[in-house]
């Protein structure tokens, strides 16, 4: 089970950080054609990765570990590709949102344990 659970997580950042690419392109790419065909195909890769993390983990940890690994891979990305700034704000903001998947990633496995 807990080898299932690694394989959850991992599909869920890889969700993450297709989402992230996808937001990349859609800057980076100037042909129209290409840009949506490219967010359209990292979207669909996307959901694919969501699927199947949500079949080895509950929906909130699919989720969360989903929104984290977007943002934090959006903003890095953001940071040097793009040269936009990224505050100390921002470094505090991510660190609430890890600590925050981390806490409910944690609460969402013990509350199933215990109702089992």
């Amino acid at each position: 089970m807990e080898r299932n659970k690694t394989g959850g997580y991992a599909w869920a950042i890889s969700a993450g950080l297709n989402a992230a690419l996808s937001a990349i392109a859609a800057k980076f790419i100037s042909s129209q054609i290409v840009k949506y065909g490219m967010v359209i195909f990292f979207n669909v890769i996307m959901w694919g990765c969501y699927v199947n993390s949500m079949k080895a983990l509950s929906s909130l940890q699919a989720t969360v570990t989903n929104f984290a690994t977007n943002f934090l891979s959006s903003g890095l990305a953001g940071f040097y590709l793009f040269d936009e700034p990224l505050s100390a704000q921002w470094f505090a903001g991510a660190l609430l949102v890890v600590l925050g998947v981390f806490v409910l990633s944690k609460s969402s496995v013990e509350k199933k344990a215990s109702s089992d």
